[in-house]
Protein backbone atom coordinates (compact mmCIF):
# COMPACT_ATOMS: atom_id res chain seq x y z
CA UNK A 1 0.00 0.00 0.00
CA UNK A 2 0.99 3.58 -0.87
CA UNK A 3 -0.54 6.43 -0.04
CA UNK A 4 0.86 10.66 0.09
CA UNK A 5 -0.85 12.60 3.35
CA UNK A 6 0.36 15.87 4.73
CA UNK A 7 0.95 16.30 8.11
CA UNK A 8 3.26 18.58 10.45
CA UNK A 9 5.46 18.15 12.84
CA UNK A 10 4.82 20.07 16.41
CA UNK A 11 8.55 19.21 17.71
CA UNK A 12 8.43 15.83 18.43
CA UNK A 13 5.78 13.91 16.68
CA UNK A 14 4.29 14.07 13.13
CA UNK A 15 0.71 14.58 13.01
CA UNK A 16 -1.29 13.28 9.77
CA UNK A 17 -3.71 16.42 8.60
CA UNK A 18 -6.01 13.40 7.82
CA UNK A 19 -6.29 9.25 9.44
CA UNK A 20 -3.98 6.87 8.89
CA UNK A 21 -5.74 3.50 8.30
CA UNK A 22 -2.74 1.37 9.87
CA UNK A 23 -2.84 -1.12 12.81
CA UNK A 24 -0.99 0.37 15.68
CA UNK A 25 3.07 0.11 15.79
CA UNK A 26 3.08 -1.20 12.00
CA UNK A 27 6.71 0.12 10.36
CA UNK A 28 6.23 2.53 7.93
CA UNK A 29 8.87 4.08 4.92
CA UNK A 30 8.43 8.01 5.30
CA UNK A 31 10.22 10.55 2.88
CA UNK A 32 9.71 14.22 4.31
CA UNK A 33 9.41 16.98 1.96
CA UNK A 34 9.13 19.94 3.54
CA UNK A 35 6.44 22.21 1.79
CA UNK A 36 5.15 26.19 2.58
CA UNK A 37 1.92 26.85 4.30
CA UNK A 38 -1.06 27.72 1.83
CA UNK A 39 -0.74 31.16 0.84
CA UNK A 40 2.59 31.47 2.02
CA UNK A 41 5.78 31.05 -0.44
CA UNK A 42 8.61 29.27 0.61
CA UNK A 43 11.39 32.13 0.43
CA UNK A 44 13.65 31.16 -2.66
CA UNK A 45 16.98 33.36 -3.88
CA UNK A 46 16.60 34.64 -7.57
CA UNK A 47 19.66 32.95 -8.65
CA UNK A 48 18.41 29.64 -7.35
CA UNK A 49 14.76 30.21 -9.36
CA UNK A 50 16.98 31.36 -12.38
CA UNK A 51 19.13 27.85 -12.45
CA UNK A 52 16.24 26.12 -11.75
CA UNK A 53 14.57 27.32 -15.33
CA UNK A 54 17.62 26.11 -17.52
CA UNK A 55 17.53 28.68 -19.46
CA UNK A 56 19.04 28.85 -22.81
CA UNK A 57 20.43 31.76 -25.09
CA UNK A 58 23.37 33.56 -26.51
CA UNK A 59 26.46 33.01 -25.22
CA UNK A 60 26.51 37.08 -24.73
CA UNK A 61 24.04 37.35 -22.63
CA UNK A 62 26.00 39.07 -19.76
CA UNK A 63 28.03 40.88 -21.77
CA UNK A 64 24.88 42.89 -23.61
CA UNK A 65 22.19 42.24 -20.61
CA UNK A 66 20.35 45.48 -21.45
CA UNK A 67 20.14 45.35 -25.29
CA UNK A 68 18.63 42.04 -24.73
CA UNK A 69 16.25 43.06 -21.22
CA UNK A 70 14.86 46.05 -23.56
CA UNK A 71 14.94 44.18 -26.95
CA UNK A 72 17.10 47.10 -28.78
CA UNK A 73 16.74 45.24 -31.94
CA UNK A 74 18.96 48.10 -33.64
CA UNK A 75 21.62 47.68 -31.15
CA UNK A 76 21.41 43.13 -31.42
CA UNK A 77 22.29 43.84 -35.35
CA UNK A 78 26.20 44.38 -34.53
Amino acid sequence: MSEKLYATFDGEVLRPERPVYLRPNTRVRLTIEETSEAGTPKPSSFLKTAQELELQGPGDWSERLEEYLYDDASKLDD
